[in-house]
């Protein structure tokens, strides 16, 4: 039986969206994210001799997040998951709907994922 938490607008068991955003350019997300756009994000061609790194750290954020979402929602579907990147490549939103079943499950999830150096943003 679920017991209803008073402090909590959600009703539990329920689908619960959450958004991942990470710098996937190969700069540390919150060392980044509180720098100069122009001045250091290189424009990326796919000839681009920095493309190849690009890609590998889009898959480690992708891989990153996924990791921890599995360890607190083991149910969550990979095939579910949902992701656009920026206009100039530089950041990767991933969108990640579980079956949340707790409040402390929320909440430790969020830790989680905001304490990884590449994860910039959990909304």
């Amino acid at each position: 039986m679920n017991i209803p938490d008073p402090l909590s607008l959600i009703e539990y068991p329920c689908d619960f969206p959450l958004k991942v955003v990470g710098r996937v350019d190969g700069l540390p997300a919150k060392l980044a994210i509180h720098s100069k756009r122009d001045a250091i994000t290189p424009s990326l061609r796919e000839d681009s001799p920095l493309s190849g790194a690009v890609k590998h750290w889009r898959q480690d954020f992708i891989e990153a997040v996924l990791t921890i979402v599995k360890r607190h929602a083991p149910d969550f579907d990979e095939e579910t998951l949902e992701f656009k990147i920026s206009k100039r490549n530089t950041y990767l939103s991933l969108t990640c709907t579980i079956r949340a079943i707790s409040r402390p499950q929320l909440d430790a999830l969020y830790q989680e994922l905001y304490d990884h150096p590449m994860v910039a943003m959990v909304l």
